[in-house]
């Protein structure tokens, strides 16, 4: 299985610029029945001028729990961003029952 893809894109995200998205194999253990990357980029260009504060950081990396709702159904996108990295790297995406479940 490949591990990750890695897709052009033009998303402004907290303020930066970002030109491209790489998409982690991840969901693909659990979600692959209604996941795809196609519906991970869609969910993830509507960013798209969007703000929001990260859950967890690492020395090179914030990480970033986004709640989303995309055609009447909830999703969580798992991504993270660097300093030094001019991508956003999507590390999980699965649909939830409701936009509050934890």
């Amino acid at each position: 299985m490949e591990s990750r893809r890695s897709y052009p894109v033009f998303i402004m995200f907290n303020g930066r610029i970002f030109n491209e998205v790489v998409i982690s194999s991840h969901y693909k253990e659990n979600h692959s029945k209604y996941m795809s990357d196609e519906l991970i980029l869609k969910i993830v260009q509507a960013l798209n001028r969007e703000n929001a504060s990260f859950q967890s950081r690492s020395i090179y990396w914030k990480y970033f729990e986004i709640d989303r709702m995309h055609l009447g159904k909830a999703f969580r996108l798992i991504l993270c961003i660097s300093e030094y990295e001019n991508y956003i790297g999507v590390v999980n995406c699965y649909r939830r029952k409701n936009h509050g479940e934890r």
